[in-house]
């Protein structure tokens, strides 16, 4: 079977934060904004994958008639953080396996609705049998990651400093403020060493993007290939035969076949966008990946190496610290950046001369497990239209 290559033509997003708006206003604005990048109309998408976590049965109906359609296939899919980059890398299958040739990815949550704390666990996991939520687990990750390289509070500050100043670039962000390291470091306890400044924020958005078939676009149409998109469950652990910490095997195991797919190199990578819903998160992300070597994420940070004159700026929109993490949509709206971002239009946060990226989103927490899911993606500019900056 030949397969087709997709290209993404446009991209759109709410903005995030705690809002009044509902579930059907934030899917609309978002849905809206993609297909006008398109240049398409809801008439001409074949179907819909979409991806969320939290609201009740029908929902995602409910907020795809709002936008505008019905009786177009729609596809809902939920792995954690990672449920909307799981509808974006399912979509974009169906698309280069010819199932269909005009798809729209999106993903929401209104997660104020239903979060008034941590992101409640299925009470009969282990872990959650031990009042271990996701902030626990990732601060057990961060004192032994601390422990075994010698790495310090304020070097893990570093990763929300940094966040946070690309964030003060991007109107739809949650979060815009300057913070030192004194200041994360100071912010209020949440689970040690982790500070609030070091945790993504309970948010509310929504995130869309289009994806065409090559053959179906114009020869002097603009927008990004999607080089490659790999999705991988998560392995037993702890396991003997990989001692890194928890999330590190199943993120390099994603990613290291997502880049041999797209028949890239890491020297080719120009940007990227990470799941750091804590700070911890982006350092053994960054590792993980092949961009430094364990246990040096937080040197290479604190050199200025993941910022824009970096060698591999990481999370120009701010990321999930600062843009927020509205679960479902945190996928789709990673992949929007990448869209804004390999096309120029990025703005004051754009990354000079970018022409490829990936996008990785790291799912969940069950126990005995390296994650639910992991989704990576590749992508490259095609056909760029407008000029870096």
């Amino acid at each position: 079977m030949k397969r087709r290559e997709p290209i993404m033509l446009g991209a759109g997003s709410s903005d995030f934060g705690k809002q009044s708006l509902n579930a059907e206003q934030l899917v609309t604005s978002a849905v809206a904004e993609a297909l006008e990048a398109a240049n398409l109309t809801a008439w001409q998408v074949d179907a819909i994958y979409l991806g969320t976590v939290f609201p009740y049965a029908g929902t995602a109906h409910r907020a795809m008639r709002a936008a505008g359609f019905a009786a177009t296939p729609l596809f809902t899919v939920e792995n954690a953080c990672a449920s909307g980059t799981l509808a974006f890398h399912l979509g974009s299958q169906a698309v280069r396996l010819g199932e269909y040739s005009t798809v729209l990815i999106v993903g929401f949550e209104k997660m104020s609705s239903f979060i008034k704390g941590a992101i409640p666990t299925d009470p009969g996991d282990l872990e959650a049998l031990q009042s271990m939520q996701l902030p626990s687990m990732y601060a057990l990750t961060a004192t032994r990651y601390m422990h075994q390289y010698g790495v310090t509070p304020e070097q893990l500050a570093q990763v929300s400093v940094k966040n946070h100043a690309h964030a003060l670039h991007n109107p739809r962000a949650q979060y815009r403020g300057q913070y030192t390291v004194e200041e994360v470091l100071s912010s209020r306890p949440i689970s040690d060493p982790l500070t609030l400044l070091q945790c993504s924020p309970i948010s509310d958005g929504a995130a869309a993007a289009v994806l065409r078939a090559r053959e179906m676009v114009d020869d002097d149409a603009g927008g990004v290939r999607v080089l490659a998109s790999h999705f991988e469950s998560g392995a037993l652990w702890p396991d003997p035969d990989h001692d890194q910490v928890w999330n590190w095997e199943l993120i390099h195991r994603t990613t290291a076949q997502a880049m041999a797919a797209a028949g890239l190199r890491h020297g080719d990578i120009d940007l990227c966008e990470v799941h750091d819903a804590f700070t911890i998160g982006e350092l053994v992300t960054i590792e993980a990946m092949g961009f430094c070597p364990e246990g040096q994420g937080a040197a290479f940070t604190e050199d200025g190496q993941t910022t824009y004159g970096g060698s591999i700026p990481v999370n120009p929109s701010g990321g999930l610290l600062s843009r927020g993490h509205p679960l479902g949509a945190t996928g789709v709206a990673q992949v929007a950046e990448m869209y804004w971002q390999l096309t120029g239009i990025a703005g004051p946060r754009q990354v000079p001369d970018a022409s490829r990226g990936l996008v990785e989103t790291m799912g969940g927490s069950a126990s005995g497990l390296s994650g639910n899911g992991c989704v990576v993606a590749a992508f490259e500019t095609f056909n760029q239209k407008v000029t870096t900056t």
